[in-house]
């Protein structure tokens, strides 16, 4: 099993950066526009049982993703794992926490690549350097849309 951790300091309340994630537009709002990614269906918002459908390309080959909603605490936390996918496990927890009248986001994933130890030997760190650019790009945009700057 792999793990990728990333947090980022908000400078707003933790029901901001909430409801900023409840938007029907959030999933096109915090995709990178250089990820070859689309977004085919979400239905449902944050709650347990919602659904996300995505459709990425590795290379040439497209590849269907879909994500399920399987924890939601209001203003605490909610957590989707991949029903069907191209990772071997996927779970991702969304975070909230008030600091100080702000909020600390942190995403933290626990997944694992088809293939086993020698795919995840060559695979993860670059795995993990992709995770790390998507969520810099996600925190970047969340701060900026819940902070109003």
């Amino acid at each position: 099993m792999l793990h990728f951790k990333r947090s980022v300091l908000i400078n707003a309340p933790v029901g901001v950066v909430w409801n900023f994630h409840e938007r029907p537009d959030i999933l096109k709002i915090l995709t990178p526009p250089w990820q070859p990614v689309q977004i085919v269906r979400r239905e449902g918002g944050l709650e347990v049982g919602a659904i996300s459908e995505f459709r990425l390309w590795l290379g040439p080959f497209p590849v269907r993703w879909v994500a399920r909603h399987t924890s939601c605490e209001k203003n605490r936390l909610f957590a989707d794992e991949q029903v069907e996918g191209p990772m071997a496990s996927w779970t991702h927890r969304h975070l909230f926490a008030e600091e100080n009248g702000k909020t600390k986001l942190t995403d933290a994933i626990d997944f694992a690549l088809p293939g086993g130890w020698l795919v995840e030997l060559f695979l993860s760190m670059w795995v993990l350097s992709r995770l790390e650019e998507m969520f810099r790009y996600r925190h970047e945009v969340t701060k900026r849309e819940c902070e109003g700057d």
